[in-house]
This record gives structure tokens, C-alpha cells and sequence, in this order.
């Protein structure tokens, strides 16, 4: 028991200084020093700043998925609930960039493309997985692929924009932008049999 709660205190130091400072800017040092524990402490439940990173994120994007998949919205069909699921995920995936890792460092920094393709991937089984577990759901492989096809079109468009926008309007432009002219188009095809 001792040792999650030492895991949670790096965690929580963790996520304060990357909100704070940005993920590139934080050490593990500044960590171990928040967290008030030694730094080889920190390299006793997780090998890399990368990993305590990912495991903070993957904690947020837990329940945010739980969230975002068992809230009761009054959606007339299936159509109009997967397009709410892919916008309220976008926004998901952009706050995670804005206030856990930074634009800078994904910008700059060239493992980061390798790790936001990574924590994409799970995000994507995750949303799959979660959604086809639903009852009312077709279970179906051709569903599935379709769906699984629908939430990678999106991941792609919305970090592409994400990338090329220079500020918060740019990014709230385009995301009515997609939700408008490109996300009914998606939806339509993943759920057409």
C-alpha cells in the first residue's frame, strides 16, 4: 500500500509542475523535490519522466473515456451519439497536448511525435473497446473496423490542425470547422452497412 501512495505522490507533483512549467521544462529532479522524496526513488517505479508522463495521462484519459462513453446525453440515434463520442474525444486528445505535455515540446522535441502516436493508439482501443461494450452496440468486425477507422481519421485531422494553429481561435475555428463539413461525412461511412 505504501508503495501506491508514493506513486501517486509522483504522479501528483509530476502532473503540478508539467501543468506549471510544461513537460520539457520540468526534471525529474524538480519532481523528486515537489513529490519530497530522493530522485532514485522516482527511478524505483518509473524508469524514464516520459513513463510518469504516460501514466498520468493514460490515468485522465481512463476516466475521461468512462465519462464520455456512460454519460446519458439524449442523442436521437446512433449517428448523432458517434459524432458527440469523436468531438467530445478530440477535445479530449487537445486538451491533453494543451495541459499535460505542451505544444513546444511536441514541436520540438522528436520523441514526442513517437509518443503522442503511442498514446494515441491506446486512446483509440481504449474508445473501441469502450464503445462496443455498450449495449445497443453492433459487435460485428466490419463494425468495429469501421469505428476503429472513424476515431483514426479524426485522431489525424484534429492533430494536424492542432499542429499548424497559431492560437486558441485558430484551433476553436477549426474544430466547427470539422465538426461541420468533414465529421458527418466520417460518421455516415463508419456506420453504413
Amino acid at each position: 500500500m505504501e508503495a501506491d501512495k508514493i506513486k501517486e505522490s509522483i504522479k501528483r507533483a509530476a502532473q503540478e509542475l508539467f501543468r506549471k512549467f510544461g513537460y520539457h521544462k520540468t526534471s525529474v529532479n524538480e519532481i523528486a523535490r515537489r513529490a519530497k522524496i530522493a530522485k532514485a526513488t522516482i527511478y524505483k517505479y518509473f524508469n524514464s519522466k516520459e513513463e510518469i508522463l504516460h501514466s498520468l495521462l493514460m490515468d485522465y484519459i481512463r476516466v475521461s473515456v468512462d465519462e464520455l462513453i456512460h454519460i446519458n446525453t439524449p442523442e436521437k440515434d446512433e449517428e448523432e451519439h458517434l459524432t458527440n463520442l469523436i468531438m467530445k474525444t478530440c477535445r479530449l486528445s487537445y486538451t491533453v497536448c494543451n495541459e499535460f505535455i505542451g505544444w513546444e515540446f511536441i514541436r520540438e522535441s522528436a520523441n514526442s511525435q513517437a509518443f503522442l502516436k503511442n498514446l494515441s493508439n491506446e486512446l483509440e482501443d481504449l474508445l473501441v473497446l469502450s464503445f462496443t461494450q455498450l449495449t445497443g452496440v453492433r459487435k460485428h468486425e466490419t463494425y468495429q473496423q469501421r469505428l476503429r477507422f472513424l476515431i483514426k481519421c479524426s485522431k489525424s485531422i484534429v492533430f494536424s490542425f492542432a499542429f499548424t494553429s497559431v492560437s486558441d481561435a485558430d484551433v476553436r475555428k477549426n474544430f466547427v470547422s470539422f465538426q461541420k463539413e468533414i465529421l458527418p461525412y466520417l460518421v455516415k461511412a463508419a456506420i453504413t452497412v
